[in-house]
């Protein structure tokens, strides 16, 4: 491989890494061009990406960027992960890894902060940012939603009084 398409690969992985919040290492070993099409796709199904990297130049893109103290867990025939959402990358990659021995979670990083294998686990069990955003929605339109209730009782009560009072005369 020539210099210039080394720079071009380096520039590439940096590119990915700018938007990402959320960046998980694997090792993929073994895993068909079927698999990795399969997972690929499962990956930007949920908005994140994967990659299988050269080390040495993966080593290189991480230099100056909030994953660099991962760059020693770039060793062996790895891939990458990333996503945006906190979460998505995770998930995709730990619930691929449970039906599929030839991907196996090495570490990762939320930001600035390094997640050993359990924290990448415990990660991909929590609710996607959508999720969350629905749930706070749904929150915040419960106590709405029950003060109109409670507005409109003392009405309807004071209708059927008159219906009463009205269907007695």
């Amino acid at each position: 491989m020539d210099r210039s398409r080394k720079e071009e690969l380096v520039a590439e992985i940096q590119q990915t890494l700018e938007g990402a919040t959320l960046l998980v290492v694997t090792h993929q070993n073994g895993l068909t061009v079927q698999e990795t099409t399969a997972l690929r796709h499962q990956m930007r199904e949920a908005g994140a990406g994967f990659k299988v990297t050269k080390n040495r130049l993966a080593k290189i893109a991480l230099k100056d960027t909030q994953f660099e103290p991962l760059s020693d867990l770039f060793s062996g025939p790895t891939a990458i992960a990333v996503s945006e959402d906190p979460v998505a990358a995770a998930r995709v990659a730990v619930d691929f890894a449970k039906d599929n021995d030839k991907l196996t979670i090495v570490g990762g990083a939320l930001g600035d902060k390094v997640l050993d294998v359990d924290a990448v686990m415990a990660l991909a069990k929590l609710p996607s940012l959508d999720a969350l955003r629905g749930k706070l929605v749904g929150l915040l339109q419960a106590p709405a939603s029950k003060i109109v209730g409670v507005l409109q009782a003392p009405g309807g009560q004071l209708a059927r009084v008159f219906g009463a009072y009205g269907a007695e005369g």
